[in-house]
């Protein structure tokens, strides 16, 4: 199912009609080695993997891209509903395929093709079958682009990172989780409203689990690179641990409120998984809170276990893991997520 215009270029006679519309130049030296061919993979082609295509597209991220999906006829539909937005795109050269050759080569491979839950099965039976889906996609990938980093967005997104690490072989900086990349947009949205400000002046992470487990950073966040609780209190103005909890709740909980009102998420996390495209793919060395493995970090010695940290990004994967200050009940509360983590994976026999 490769890209896809007339169904023949062959013109009257047999004529080839790129080389009756175009006359070339003779004796021309062979394109530069020094220039770069991007191409990303996106692997899921549900309403959050096409989210994400069509910004990678619109952002230009990517001089190819392929789409992967086990049902055919779904993924030539969506292949072609891309095609034909040609004329107001960016010059991508689009693949599909149901085979994962179409993959080789890839610079990011971003996996979100998962299995949903079943209604009242338990989320170790769910984390059971997405690993044995797992073992059908990661390998492949991992042959077919042995130097790729792959971007797992499937949840639950911190297991199934540690799944891709184990099946793969990669060394861990180039297998990386969304994790609370989304989380924490939600997170400084939130703050930005409650101030009136813009977001992108709001520094603010959430961290740990993808889920109910995670902890909100409150000691770290600043407006405008003014410290939130620093001020507070230097103001003497009291700032309820139950509004910050509201706070936080509602970043938890945005998730569900947006399946329960559309069906789905698919926007947000669409631009939240473009952002880390860029950031890694252009070497541009920012920090996101995104799922690594966080053994060693903050205390935690649960094993290898991976959670959400501010880590710097960039061409290789993960850089680094930016040592942020945590307070006490923090740091606490970011052991019990890796702890609740652990038991979890431990329970996965990999």
């Amino acid at each position: 199912m490769q890209k896809s215009g007339s169904s023949s270029s062959l013109g009257p006679g047999g004529l080839d009609l790129t080389q009756a519309f175009f006359k070339p130049i003779l004796n021309t030296a062979p394109p530069s080695p020094t220039k770069r061919h991007t191409k990303i993979s996106v692997i899921g082609v549900g309403n959050v993997g096409m989210a994400i295509a069509q910004t990678i597209l619109t952002q230009d991220l990517a001089d190819e891209l392929a789409l992967v999906d086990a049902k055919p006829d779904k993924l030539r539909g969506e292949m072609l509903d891309l095609q034909h937005a040609a004329a107001f795109l960016p010059r991508t050269k689009i693949l599909a395929s149901v085979d994962y050759s179409v993959t080789v080569g890839s610079d990011l491979c971003i996996v979100t093709a998962g299995a949903r839950q079943i209604p009242g099965e338990s989320r170790l039976n769910l984390l059971q079958r997405n690993v044995a889906l797992f073992s059908n996609i990661i390998p492949p990938l991992a042959k077919y682009s042995p130097d790729c980093i792959l971007l797992i967005v499937s949840n639950p997104v911190d297991v199934l990172t540690y799944v891709a690490w184990k099946l793969s072989g990669f060394p861990s900086n180039r297998v990386i989780g969304s994790g609370t990349n989304l989380d924490s947009s939600r997170f400084r949205f939130l703050i930005a409203d409650h101030l009136d400000v813009n977001a992108q002046d709001v520094q603010a992470y959430i961290i740990g689990e993808h889920g109910d487990s995670s902890v909100a950073l409150w000691s770290s966040i600043s407006v405008g690179g003014v410290s939130v609780l620093s001020f507070l209190e230097k103001q003497q103005i009291a700032c309820e641990k139950e509004t910050l909890d509201k706070i936080h709740k509602a970043v938890v909980e945005s998730a569900y409120e947006v399946i329960n009102l559309k069906g789905y998420t698919s926007w947000a996390i669409g631009y939240s998984v473009a952002s880390l495209a860029r950031t890694l793919l252009r070497d541009q060395r920012k920090i996101h809170p995104v799922s690594v493995l966080a053994k060693g970090f903050y205390g935690i010695e649960d094993g290898d276990v991976f959670l959400s940290l501010p880590a710097q990004l960039g061409r290789g994967g993960v850089v680094g893991v930016t040592n942020v200050h945590l307070n006490e009940e923090e740091t606490q509360r970011l052991q019990h997520s890796a702890h609740t983590l652990f038991e979890l994976q431990s329970q996965l026999g990999l």
